[in-house]
């Protein structure tokens, strides 16, 4: 496929590739402004990445050096993984959220053996069975997890302020909050006539909380130190959706797959979809299950079976942030005295 398209009015994507990833690559944007050209998202840490992003920039005309700076919408590694890069060689600022900032902060103090005790923790409160448990155990207790994803991510210069418009002269680019894939995650909107005069309200960098076919992940947002359980990314997805549904953009330039219009539809099938799901596992609190039951039962993009074991864990986290929706909402409690916890629709 093409590296490189023009979007119109000073607005570029090129495809980084993802390594050994379904996904295959992040469409990373290039913006013009009056200071200079500015990145949104960079890409993974990878070297084709890394080559793929430096013949993108040059295919569109701009050199390495010329960068002006990085909006990254969140901290995820294909989004903010060559941005460390990307500023050692252009001397470019990194502007990020807080609270994905903090996040970054918080995992390059990271250990891998304090990572594996958190998600052995985890797994076994939410009832995972041994077999399941020992693979991790046992690279824990052999030294073998040592890092941790985004150990050595670049920690950013500046703080995106939701509302403002970021300081882009000549441009009109506007951070909006929209937590529920990471906490701090921001889509861009450019507050600017579409190139092509398509009807609405400009354009927006949406990048993984709006993409045209798949309903990103929601987890928990992963935090070792807090065992709060306080935090509702599933909520908080849901609100920051119908906040984007109200803008009515005339285009939508996510981080995957590519660009498109009608909004509002999509904002509206990711609704639907978290509805029927949030249904779908009431239905199956009928009876008392603890988390990995309920993970187990639930429906996938693939027989649970056939799902790979990082893929479970994940899959952990993303019914956890529903069950935790429903427990907020009043309508599921858990049941006093299990061990390992179970819950119940109420």
């Amino acid at each position: 496929m093409t590296q490189v398209t023009e979007h119109g009015g000073g607005v570029w994507s090129i495809r980084v590739p993802i390594p050994d990833n379904p996904l295959g690559h992040t469409l990373v944007h290039l913006l013009d402004t009056d200071r200079g050209p500015v990145l949104i998202d960079t890409g993974w840490d990878d070297a084709e990445s890394w080559d793929t992003l430096v013949a993108g920039l040059d295919a569109c005309g701009v050199s390495m050096t010329e960068l002006h700076g990085m909006v990254i919408t969140h901290h995820h590694p294909d989004h903010h993984g060559l941005s460390g890069k990307v500023r050692e060689a252009s001397g470019a600022w990194i502007a990020m959220h807080a609270a994905d900032t903090e996040v970054v902060r918080r995992t390059r103090e990271q250990t891998g053996g304090r990572w594996a005790d958190y998600l052995v923790d985890r797994l076994a409160a939410a009832g995972a069975p041994a077999e399941h448990l020992a693979p991790l155990v046992t690279a824990r207790d052999g030294g073998r997890l040592r890092t941790v994803p985004g150990l050595d991510a670049a920690l950013p210069d500046r703080d995106i302020t939701p509302g403002d418009l970021l300081d882009l002269p000549g441009r009109r680019l506007r951070a909006i909050w929209t937590p529920g894939h990471t906490p701090g995650h921001v889509c861009l909107h450019l507050e600017e006539e579409h190139p092509a005069a398509l009807p609405g309200r400009g354009r927006l960098f949406s990048g993984d909380h709006l993409l045209p076919e798949i309903s990103p992940h929601i987890g928990l947002y992963e935090d070792p130190a807090d065992a709060t359980g306080a935090a509702d990314p599933l909520g908080d997805y849901l609100d920051s959706l119908e906040r984007i549904g109200r803008l009515g953009v005339a285009e939508v330039l996510p981080a995957h797959q590519y660009a498109f219009t009608d909004s509002a539809a999509r904002v509206r099938a990711l609704l639907d979809h978290h509805e029927a799901r949030l249904r779908d596992l009431l239905l199956l609190l009928a009876e008392p299950l603890t988390l990995w039951q309920i993970t187990e039962r639930m429906e996938w993009n693939r027989p649970w079976d056939r799902i790979p074991y990082g893929s479970k864990n994940i899959a952990v986290s993303e019914a956890e942030a529903h069950l935790r929706r429903l427990v907020k909402l009043g309508d599921v409690e858990t049941v006093p005295g299990s061990d390992p916890l179970r819950y119940q629709a109420v």
